[in-house]
């Protein structure tokens, strides 16, 4: 059992599998901290500091009650919208860079069709000899 776990694990699949859940890892935190410090602020100019969070509709009486709490829902909707169109964004970049890196270079036109120079300079012998 511990041989197949081994050979489990050191399959391209798994292992390709881990990479990518460390790098989205990484990545998570960069476009989380683009939308939190860099482009939130910048809606938050146009919206007036506008903050959903604070918006509920008691469930009961008293402090202790339960609450709906729905403009913390529309602020994550709100965040998810922004790093989802961050995303979009910043794959489509990506696929115009690798694009144009693996485009190769279109082939230079054929020469036109003609005599070559040998053809030309035994036609000029020949004239030369009559």
């Amino acid at each position: 059992m511990l041989k197949e776990f081994k050979d489990f694990i050191a399959k391209g699949n798994v292992m390709d599998m881990a990479v990518g859940i460390i790098i989205g890892a990484a990545f998570t935190a960069i476009v989380s901290s683009l939308v939190d410090d860099l482009i939130n602020p910048i809606i938050s100019l146009f919206t007036g500091g506008l903050d959903f969070s604070g918006l509920k509709v008691a469930l009961g009486e008293g402090a202790d009650a339960a609450s709906f709490n729905y403009g913390s829902f529309i602020n994550a909707l709100i965040n998810f919208l922004i790093v989802a169109w961050v995303v979009f964004m910043l794959v489509k970049m990506v696929n115009r860079v690798k694009d144009a890196a693996t485009r190769k270079e279109a082939p230079a036109p054929a020469a036109p069709a003609g005599p070559s120079e040998l053809d030309v300079l035994l036609e000029i012998r020949d004239a030369l000899k009559k």
